[in-house]
């Protein structure tokens, strides 16, 4: 097995069978793994990528999955992979049905489209069929009429994701009839309802269907998990569908529905409207979050704040807690020509958290000639979700001087879906954008120097 500070050697591969048989090669930053990935990359045809195929025919199961995984992460791309697909192909009716998924999702993915179609019209295995018509996507449109009920509901998504408004009541239809029964063999089928509805921009539509797949116990999973993915797309759903997640809970709540009530608890307008209701239901509600700060400032005057500035270039770019630094300054009088352009360079030099900070004290030394560049260089970033919050927060310690601002976060307020973000799960993606909405209505409120606003959304106020 290869030790971390290096590679295995190229012409042995029973370090892959102990990592497999391990599972260190299911550990991301195990370099296993990653010799796996380089050796397959380099030669498909290599004694790595030969010796993981064979793995997929040993006595135990645990290795054909691990061995399917990694098989599954090599063929990704535009090239397909013949072998792989082979050796997927003998594996559609193995007799562990974690391997018969993973052997039919890697079908597709090694490029034999080909063989998967063939594949669902001849097998009879519901699981391996579900798997294949899920993985196929577009291209099991037509069968709407299919004996299974999971690749019927799949097939009815898929002409969704492209029908036009007409077509929807029939489709709607159809999936609501073929829900009960397409969740015993297809996986998070409310996520990926979800997802397309999002897509078409029907919010209101997905509050009706939540509604109705709630009210029916065969169905309440997926109707949890449908009203979940809503949170996480529509900033107005949490309040529009807590209420109902809370009827149908009980006194016992079961895992779908404790997801849906922990991430329609992330929203601070369903708590603020709803938070009384949700407390009589068992649930674990989302941490509180706002972005993390290093403790408290440190206090400066005059004579410690330019010491701080005379030992850092003039063309400086960062500099931790430049508002109290030049803060000092500015209260004890004009900067001097050196002070200025450090501080000038801290502004305008790069976007980011600095030129968030440090734009209200350019403000103060340089007077309202310089709010048209200084807006210019901050709206565009107030909606991105890793420095948005400086931004607005900056807006908002310029007050009243920022009000042509007042369209960009207005706008921000006034957005029915959530912002994309990039986290790591989709409850940290929705808790961001919540972040966000809460620093923008912070700063219109300073700017309109008002402390409630009766304008935007009535989710948003």
């Amino acid at each position: 097995m290869p030790r971390c500070e290096g590679r295995p050697p190229p012409r042995t591969v029973k370090w892959l069978d102990e990592a497999v048989a391990s599972g260190a090669a299911a550990t991301p930053a195990h370099p296993s793994r990653g010799a796996i990935f380089d050796a397959i990359r380099t030669d498909r045809a290599g004694p790595v990528a030969v010796r993981l195929l064979q793995l997929t025919r040993v006595d135990d199961p645990s290795v054909r999955r691990e061995a399917m995984d990694l098989l599954q992460s090599s063929a990704g791309g535009e090239v397909p992979w013949p072998a792989a697909a082979e050796a997927a192909l003998a594996r559609l009716t193995d007799p562990d049905e974690q391997v018969r998924r993973r052997a039919a999702r890697l079908v597709v993915y090694a490029g034999r489209r080909d063989l998967a179609l063939t594949a669902l019209g001849e097998l009879a295995d519901p699981v391996v069929r579900t798997v294949l018509a899920d993985a196929l996507g577009a291209s099991v449109a037509h069968l709407r009429a299919d004996p299974l009920a999971s690749v019927r509901f799949l097939a009815h998504l898929e002409t969704l994701r492209a029908a036009p408004p007409g077509q929807w009541p029939a489709l709607d239809a159809a999936l609501l009839a073929d829900a009960r029964d397409a969740a015993r063999h297809a996986e998070d089928i409310g996520r990926a309802w979800g997802r397309v509805l999002h897509r078409l921009g029907r919010e209101r539509h997905t509050y009706a269907l939540v509604a109705r797949l709630l009210a029916d116990p065969a169905t309440r999973d997926t109707g949890a998990a449908l009203a979940r993915e809503a949170c996480h797309d529509w900033r107005a759903a949490p309040v529009e569908l807590l209420p109902l997640l809370v009827r149908h809970s009980g006194r016992e709540v079961g895992p779908r529905l404790a997801e849906a009530l922990t991430t329609a608890s992330i929203s601070k307008a369903a708590m603020r409207v709803h938070g009384a209701l949700a407390a009589t239901v068992p649930f674990t509600p989302y941490p509180a979050t706002r972005r993390s700060r290093s403790g408290p400032s440190p206090s400066y005057d005059g004579p410690s704040a330019a010491a701080v500035l005379a030992a850092k270039p003039v063309g400086i770019s960062r500099l931790g807690h430049a508002p109290e630094i030049f803060g000092a300054l500015l209260d004890a009088g004009p900067l001097t020509l050196r002070q200025a352009a450090q501080l000038y360079n801290l502004t305008f030099r790069r976007p980011g958290r600095t030129q968030a900070v440090c734009a209200p004290l350019w403000l103060r030394h340089a007077g309202p000639a310089a709010l048209p560049r200084l807006l210019a260089h901050m709206t565009p970033y107030l909606g991105e979700y890793d420095v948005g919050e400086y931004y607005l927060e900056g807006l908002a310690a310029m007050g009243r001087q920022a009000l042509p601002a007042l369209p960009a976060v207005t706008a921000l307020i006034g957005r029915r879906t959530r912002i994309p973000v990039n986290s790591s799960t989709r409850d940290g993606e929705t808790a961001v954008d919540e972040c966000l909405l809460a620093a923008a209505l912070d700063a219109r409120r300073a700017i309109l120097g008002r402390r409630s606003m009766t304008t935007g959304p009535a989710t948003n106020q």
